[in-house]
């Protein structure tokens, strides 16, 4: 499985939406439920799921389907 599917998968559950309807092109500005609130769930969801640590600041930077991948990439996830 691909990074971009388990992300699709952390996502879909975190948000409580169709994985289907989460592009690689998804924003934060797309989804309903990817609200300021559903942020910080999808942050600690993609901590559990990946076993990474976020740093808080970069919360405000993951705010797309692309930035959240190329951080995994950076930590080792691909």
């Amino acid at each position: 499985m691909s990074a971009f599917e388990q992300l699709q998968e952390v996502m879909a559950s975190a948000l409580n939406v169709n994985a289907n309807t989460i592009t690689q092109a998804s924003a934060q500005g797309d989804i309903a439920a990817w609200d300021s609130l559903g942020h910080v769930h999808l942050m600690v969801a993609l901590e559990d799921a990946f076993a990474i640590e976020l740093q808080i600041e970069d919360f405000a930077k993951l705010g797309s389907v692309r930035a959240i991948l190329d951080y995994l990439k950076s930590q080792g996830i691909e």
